[in-house]
């Protein structure tokens, strides 16, 4: 039961646990131009990697501004070679829009732990022939992210292990 409130994940009995440099190499791999979440180096956050949607990318932002965003999720992801885990902390931030530009701060809430959720919503509106129908439709899921990382940390013979308190 714990580790469903922690989202740990632990790899089949009898999968090899492979060597760090392969489990980041694996993460780094998942990495997709038509994915609207991306991975990339956490040194500046203290962890190894990131795992967030693609905000701040130009190709992506627009659609996250039409949609009207208003929180953007990550996960910060530190190795623990010896315990053969990947510790893993969700945090969650703010965004307000300035000229279709996105600026991110720590949601007031301060939430950091393990979290689910789905932001979701229509636009409708005159399409080319004039008449009035769907413009644009979005879904986007923590799961998105959070399950392709899981399955690739689990694959790799890593515990995913989900981190309420403390640090990732």
């Amino acid at each position: 039961m714990f580790d469903f409130l922690t989202s740990t994940k632990r790899p089949a009995s009898g999968v090899v646990a492979l060597p760090a440099g392969e489990v980041l190499a694996r993460l780094k791999a998942l990495n997709r131009e038509t994915a609207p979440w991306r991975i990339v180096d956490g040194s500046s956050d203290g962890v190894d990697l990131i795992a967030e949607w693609k905000i701040v990318d130009a190709k992506w932002y627009e659609i996250f501004a039409k949609a009207g965003l208003k929180k953007v999720f990550r996960i910060l992801l530190k190795l623990d070679e010896q315990a053969k885990h990947v510790r893993a902390q969700d945090r969650e931030y703010e965004i307000s829009w300035r000229a279709g530009i996105p600026s991110l701060s720590l949601a007031v809430s301060g939430f950091k732990g393990q979290s689910t959720s789905v932001e979701f919503g229509a636009s409708y509106g005159f399409t080319e022939d004039l008449s009035i129908g769907q413009q644009y439709k979005y879904s986007f899921k923590t799961s998105e992210i959070k399950t392709p990382v899981q399955e690739a940390v689990v694959a790799c013979g890593w515990v995913y292990k989900g981190v309420v308190f403390g640090k990732p």
